[in-house]
């Protein structure tokens, strides 16, 4: 009886431990484990995109290096060939970008001369062979950095989220803070594969 009683006793503290372990172990869904390319971008785009704001271009960057020491996933270059996308920001309350362009308008077709209201040089020109374009956008958001990974769909477009946190100055290199928490998480609940030994003749 009093065997029984231990037993039961060992189950009643064990179990709870075990479950805690698998709980944890699935708070990294297996995309992670699975995936083996990462395409990296800024909610306003791709590092390629004019508009984007330096510092998460810089950001972006920082990521695909940490990547790179990481050496557990394949930076992707395009969106279609990834297993995972990462979406970066930079933290910052509010901020503001200008951009500019001069324009010039079509000129006169070979042998012809300019279209009326065209011609540069008309002191009657109304239409201008110029034109000049000045905009800008302001944008207000968290102050802290953050990262979120997505799945990829089958039509290469972003599909759910799997993974999200946010920290101050977690995007800043050399560290790229946020990256080391995902490695850590994804390598506690998908520890990497050793190469194993080979069998040894008799």
């Amino acid at each position: 009886m009093k065997l029984i009683a231990a037993v039961s006793l060992a189950l009643a503290v064990t179990a709870p431990l075990a479950l805690a372990k698998d709980k944890k172990k699935k708070d990294v869904p297996a995309a992670f484990n699975n995936a083996r390319y990462v395409y990296v971008q800024a909610e306003d785009g791709d590092i390629m995109n004019p508009r984007l704001f330096p510092e998460d271009r810089e950001a972006i960057a920082d990521v695909q290096d940490e990547l790179r020491d990481w050496n557990r996933y394949v930076v992707a270059l395009n969106q279609t060939d990834a297993d995972l996308i990462m979406v970066v920001r930079k933290g910052r309350l509010v901020g503001a970008q200008a951009h500019g362009g001069v324009g010039v308008g079509n000129g006169p077709a070979l042998g012809g001369s300019f279209p009326a209201g065209r011609n540069p040089s008309d002191p009657n020109n109304r239409g201008g062979g110029v034109s000049t374009e000045m905009g800008g956008r302001a944008e207000a958001g968290p102050p802290d950095d953050t990262l979120r990974i997505y799945s990829v769909n089958p039509d290469g477009s972003r599909g759910a989220l799997l993974w999200a946190h946010d920290m101050t100055d977690g995007l800043n290199a050399p560290q790229v803070l946020l990256v080391k928490q995902l490695k850590q998480e994804v390598e506690r609940a998908y520890p990497p594969q050793t190469a194993s030994q080979p069998a040894q003749k008799p």
